[in-house]
């Protein structure tokens, strides 16, 4: 079976560009599992982009395993697993950028409720230090001024840990690297306010007491609460963040790659 590829237009991140159209004909089926992939030649005529450009491209299909080299016989498609969550994609920065990123943050971790429930359930001891020593390094981060990204990670993986669930940990883990962006703005936003970095502390800790007392409804109903209400922070963020560290943080989450 032939296939064509449309010529790519001028701009930033060619590479890019040809990996994602090699690899939108590989998920459609345009291009099989098993079958050869044009030669680097035929690429570069169609795509009308350089050499370099088309081996940075295959390169990208190859560490997302959709293709492979053989020795001799060219690069062949393999079949593609489960297409990756991709937030470089999303139409514009700013401020409803962050909150429609972080509404998929909520949604995703809607199943932190579900987390903070089964830790309530299961923690032990040693789960129950991990999560205070976690909710300690967060507030100290804050207090020397740092923005407690890494910090409230931890304390969010403490608690998976405390659910006793691999699988939950390690999604926790996976979708860390995407969500990253969207907290370090929310934290931003949240150190310009005491109160907003009051409020974030209390919710935290509401977390924690529920855990300890191992009560799993008051858990799920303050994690759902604290993602709720960062949202709301968000909302209610001055024009002056969005001026200053708001724009350029969004900016950065959308340009990035996982």
């Amino acid at each position: 079976m032939t296939v064509s590829f449309s010529a790519i237009q001028p701009g930033l991140k060619l590479a890019d560009q040809v990996a994602r159209q090699l690899e939108a004909r590989i998920r459609a089926g345009n291009l099989q599992p098993g079958q050869k992939l044009p030669t680097e030649a035929e690429l570069v005529q169609q795509l009308e982009v350089s050499r370099t450009v088309v081996r940075e491209a295959v390169s990208q299909l190859k560490s997302r395993n959709l293709v492979e080299s053989r020795q001799g016989s060219g690069v062949f498609v393999k079949a593609a697993g489960i297409e990756p969550l991709d937030f470089e994609g999303l139409p514009a920065a700013g401020r409803n950028a962050l909150i429609q990123i972080t509404e998929v943050r909520r949604a995703l971790e809607a199943e932190v409720a579900e987390v903070a429930e089964l830790a309530a359930r299961r923690r032990s001891e040693e789960d129950m230090q991990r999560i205070h020593d976690a909710e300690s390094a967060l507030a100290e981060a804050v207090r020397l001024g740092r923005d407690g990204v890494e910090e409230d990670m931890a304390f969010h993986r403490a608690i998976a840990q405390a659910s006793g669930n691999p699988f939950l940990i390690s999604t926790l883990d996976y979708l860390s690297q995407f969500l990253r962006g969207a907290m370090r703005i929310t934290r931003a936003n949240e150190a310009r306010r005491e109160d907003f970095g009051k409020a974030v502390e209390r919710e935290h800790h509401s977390i924690v007491l529920a855990i300890e007392a191992g009560d799993p409804k008051a858990a799920r109903k303050a994690a759902a609460t604290h993602m709720g209400n960062a949202i709301d922070r968000i909302h209610r963020a001055d024009a002056s963040f969005w001026e200053q560290d708001g724009e350029r943080l969004a900016r950065d989450i959308l340009a990035a790659k996982p």
